[in-house]
């Protein structure tokens, strides 16, 4: 899905709010990264080089870059520069999960969170069978078994957030947070968690997991939606201690 189209003809920008020169500027560039003179993720030069190459002002340079990055052939990073988003071929390949995991900021990973778990959460009250939310308790009692042993915790919690997006019954939902889980996995909770994850805050977390536990087998789905959210917010605050 998250695939890399080719850079889009020139002819496919028939804006006529854009000047000719700029016009010209935007051809040149989709045509070198057609040509592949400016490979997918390279950055492209500085918008003094491209102004001197190209023999035009800066500020026309700057207003076909942003072009080209709201039809999505650049992104520009900031204090970094622009760089090519778009690869050159249809055939391009898909990026791999374990890639787009990998590559997920902490901060990006707590958003799709607030976007996924409260709607997940409601879904399962919902839709959960009584065996799910038996297979629930017991992935709780063997996370309440832990005390200090973090990657044991871990497991477990990763396992109980599992089984309520499995619970929703949305094959599509469950993927997707498949993929936030693995985020976290890859690319900085190993790291967090052995600072954060002490022996009191696992035994706090596992009160808490508890209470939510028992607003989704009451089916209070006020309750269960209220304390994701209040549970997101102590994971930012704790993130935010840490960059």
């Amino acid at each position: 899905m998250n695939t890399h189209p080719p850079p889009a003809p020139a002819d496919e920008f028939p804006d006529h709010s854009i000047g000719a020169t700029v016009q010209g500027v935007i051809e040149t560039l989709l045509a070198r990264i057609k040509n592949e003179d400016y490979a997918i993720d390279e950055r492209l030069p500085s918008e003094r080089t491209l102004a001197a190459e190209l023999g035009v002002a800066r500020n026309t340079v700057r207003e076909a870059l942003d072009v080209l990055e709201s039809r999505r052939v650049i992104r520009r990073r900031a204090g970094s520069g622009s760089f090519v988003t778009h690869r050159s071929d249809t055939a391009a390949a898909p990026v791999s999960s374990s890639a787009l995991a990998s590559d997920t900021s902490p901060l990006d990973h707590l958003v799709v969170r607030g976007i996924l778990e409260p709607e997940m959460v409601r879904l399962a009250i919902i839709n959960m069978a009584p065996r799910e939310i038996e297979a629930l308790g017991e992935i709780l009692s063997r996370m309440e078994s832990v005390r200090t042993d973090v990657a044991a915790f871990v497991r477990q919690e990763e396992e109980l957030y599992r089984q309520i997006a499995q619970g929703t019954g949305n094959p599509l939902l469950a993927a997707c947070y498949e993929l936030a889980i693995d985020a976290c996995r890859q690319n900085f909770r190993a790291a967090l968690q052995r600072r954060y994850l002490t022996p009191k805050r696992i035994a706090d977390y596992q009160q808490r997991y508890n209470t939510l536990f028992n607003a989704i087998a009451s089916r209070d789905i006020e309750a269960a939606v209220e304390f994701i959210k209040l549970h997101l917010i102590e994971e930012q605050k704790l993130l935010l201690q840490e960059v």
